[in-house]
């Protein structure tokens, strides 16, 4: 008898990936800390914590995406910055970068959904008021990577 696929790896739900988002800010964040590579937090979070239900194939993308990119990401989003981005909250310079991942590599993603996760993400790991900075920018940000979207 084969195991239904679902009790291996979780669907692109929403809830699945909401989940994938968390871990690959944590992942992100770590990485900015001690540069430790990719591939070795992404095996390390897949032993240490309860991933079945987590779209680990989005967690994985966001994860290397995030980092490979990094730079691009960073020069996407920096003319709405109020602050130098090295002066960025190492937490939210993480949910900056996947929000603009999901920007400008997710179409399929409504814009609306990657500023709400984003949001969810700042009030859940970022300082107080983080959010509101998060989607101002990654709101901007929007204007230009969605601007259809944006306009219908």
């Amino acid at each position: 008898m084969q195991a239904h696929p679902n009790k291996t790896q979780a669907k692109n739900t929403p809830a699945a990936r909401h989940k994938a988002r968390r871990f690959a800010l944590q992942g992100l964040y770590e990485w900015q800390l001690s540069g430790n590579v990719p591939f070795e937090i992404e095996a390390r979070y897949r032993v240490e914590n309860a991933m079945h239900k987590v779209d680990l194939a989005y967690f994985h993308e966001l994860l290397h995406q995030g980092v490979a990119r990094a730079r691009e990401l960073d020069a996407a989003y920096a003319p709405f910055l109020d602050r130098k981005a090295s002066r960025i909250d190492p937490v939210e310079l993480s949910i900056l970068r996947i929000g603009t991942y999901e920007l400008l590599h997710h179409i399929e993603i409504p814009y609306r959904i990657i500023l709400n996760e984003a949001v969810e993400l700042a009030k859940d790991f970022g300082a107080t008021d983080s959010y509101k900075y998060i989607n101002s920018i990654l709101d901007e940000l929007a204007k230009t990577a969605r601007k259809a979207e944006k306009e219908a």
